[in-house]
């Protein structure tokens, strides 16, 4: 059965910045990955919807922005659900570094 992980990630940043922050992890996510999966994203408001393929499984979530966190949900198809605490330890820690004051 697929599997929700929601992380949330305190920042110090604006909204506008805070999404320009993501918008550069989403892209460096899509190069990093290059062939090998396909990523779509789409903002709408302040939240942005995703859906990343590899390997025939689909990975979709959304993240939404608020003035001094974020909060990213993703849904973990059957065959990686058994990876949630896996998946989720990653993400707090790759969104920490993406969303740091510098």
């Amino acid at each position: 059965m697929a599997r929700p992980v929601t992380v949330t990630i305190s920042h110090e940043h604006s909204k506008e910045e805070a999404r320009r922050r993501l918008d550069e992890g989403i892209g460096k996510l899509t190069s990093q990955f290059g062939s090998l999966a396909k990523v779509k994203h789409d903002w709408r408001g302040d939240t942005l919807d995703f859906k990343v393929r590899a390997m025939m499984q689909s990975v979709n979530g959304n993240i939404d922005v608020f003035d001094d966190y974020v909060r990213i949900t993703v849904v973990l198809p059957d065959l990686l659900a058994g990876m949630a605490e896996k998946v989720t330890n990653n993400i707090q820690k790759q969104g920490q570094i993406l969303l740091e004051k510098k």
